[in-house]
């Protein structure tokens, strides 16, 4: 059913934690399922120097949550923002269709993360960004079923 590798992150998370002067803070959430995402950055020089979560959620929740940290750590912000679930969902080595919509938290949870970051030094994020949204199946074109 799970990866080695779902089942390694979220027996040992990566990065759970919070920054108390985090660059920027993202937290999404699906109220279907119940799962809440928090991301928090550091940034210097548009690279995320440090990157931490709290997750509130299933196991897939918080492997997508601990595998997105990784992917993004040390990373220039454009860079971070090129996470798609898809790609979370590749370095887990898959997850059951019914877990989907944990990937696309983890996006979006990032995503809010670097919006924030934008906000707090006065830039609109949303040119950069995008709009923020968190998968509640009206909208999810990743089939998600809860």
């Amino acid at each position: 059913m799970y990866s080695e590798k779902v089942m390694d992150h979220f027996a040992s998370p990566r990065n759970v934690g919070e920054i108390a002067d985090a660059d920027g803070i993202g937290e999404v959430g699906n109220a279907v399922c119940g799962d809440i995402m928090k991301i928090y950055i550091k940034v210097e020089d548009e690279v995320i120097t440090d990157v931490k979560f709290k997750t509130f959620g299933c196991g897939a929740a918080i492997a997508t949550s601990s595998i997105a940290t990784e992917m993004i750590k040390g990373k220039k912000i454009e860079e971070a923002l090129k996470l798609t679930n898809k790609a979370v969902i590749e370095a887990l080595d898959g997850l059951p269709p019914a877990k989907i919509h944990c990937s696309v938290l983890a996006e979006e949870a990032v995503k809010a993360a670097v919006a924030d970051y934008y906000r707090n030094r006065g830039i609109d994020p949303t040119p950069i960004v995008g709009d923020i949204h968190s998968c509640n199946c009206d909208h999810c074109d990743m089939g998600c079923s809860h």
